[in-house]
């Protein structure tokens, strides 16, 4: 995403000057006025990487705002971020744009970009931008920094460890539905509710030192907490034991499920809740509530850890709920 002289600039060294180089306030990003950047991690430091990507007509729909679009490209990195227990320091973008997508997009992006680059002290550094016969794509590689040696792994969770888990679960799923089509006796803040979970992300960075100083193991949720979990637990070479019971949800989810009971398996398994779930122990649990308290970010203790493989989903009678899919693939 480099841009050269204003005065020898091509169209889309013109966009890139115009609309993404107010993104660029690091020394290191140079203006976006070279082929790379450049960062130095402070000592003692170990740095985080992360890269994801969001395509039109999957992640998000063709019509949806231009700003929401750029900001939920950042939040999905932000949230892997979170979860690993490390501050933003930035990131690059690539961008690959069909020809019905017109300079005023663009502008709506980058101005969503800006925004949440500056509230979660996340600049740009560069990136690339291009022309695709195909859907719109947008493409985030974010990076952050940890204490050397504190990263927060998938790997740590141990038998006894409490699992808990961040917000509400099972809006964005929900949400993807109402946005599908779907017709529930909803009033017009539970629809707004849902439907805005889905289309803007609400990363948990305010959590990310408590989850480095008190999680043995932690994971976004973006592909479902039933199949995240197990994911968690097959790399700690662990099992989770979860009352369904206690999965928190909103207001907007219970009045689906208090119609639409099947649909609980959505809530579970659906994805793109974008919580952090982790497992924490016993004694640190208190202090870790403590810190979620102070950060305003709701957490709630759903399970355990115990031995064995697994993630159990298990109903008020005790009977374990199983599923058609655990969690969301696009493979």
């Amino acid at each position: 995403m480099a841009a050269r002289d204003d005065r020898a600039l091509s169209g889309e060294d013109r966009l890139i000057a115009k609309y993404f180089r107010p993104l660029a306030r690091h020394p290191g990003a140079l203006g976006l006025g070279d082929d790379a950047a450049f960062i130095t991690p402070a000592p003692g430091t170990d740095m985080v990487l992360k890269t994801d990507a969001i395509i039109g007509g999957v992640h998000f729909f063709p019509d949806d705002p231009a700003d929401a679009v750029a900001r939920k490209a950042l939040r999905v990195n932000l949230s892997d971020l979170a979860a690993k227990g490390a501050t933003p320091l930035g990131f690059l973008l690539s961008l690959a744009l069909p020809k019905d997508i017109d300079e005023d997009w663009i502008a709506a992006f980058a101005r969503g970009l800006a925004e949440d680059a500056e509230r979660y002290a996340c600049p740009l550094f560069g990136g690339d931008t291009d022309r695709t016969p195909g859907p719109a794509t947008i493409s985030i590689a974010a990076f952050g920094s940890v204490p050397e040696g504190t990263m927060v792994l998938r790997g740590g969770a141990m038998v006894g460890d409490i699992i808990v888990v961040t917000g509400s679960i099972g809006d964005a799923a929900l949400g993807l539905k109402l946005r599908s089509g779907a017709q529930w006796k909803l009033d017009r803040v539970q629809r707004e509710h849902l439907l805005s979970r889905y289309l803007l992300p609400q990363p948990r960075n305010a959590l990310s030192e408590a989850l480095r100083t008190n999680a043995n193991a932690a994971m976004d949720v973006s592909d479902g907490l039933a199949g995240d979990l197990a994911k968690l637990c097959a790399a700690s070479d662990v099992a989770a034991e979860i009352e369904v019971a206690r999965v928190p949800l909103s207001d907007a989810a219970k009045a689906v499920l208090a119609d639409n009971p099947n649909l609980m398996e959505t809530v579970l398994t659906g994805g793109d809740d974008y919580e952090i779930v982790c497992a924490v122990s016993p004694g640190k649990l208190s202090a870790f509530f403590a810190a979620a308290q102070a950060a305003h970010v709701p957490v709630t203790e759903i399970g355990k850890v115990v031995a064995g493989e697994g993630a159990h989903f298990r109903a008020a009678d005790g009977k374990k709920l199983t599923f058609a899919h655990a969690s969301y693939s696009h493979f």
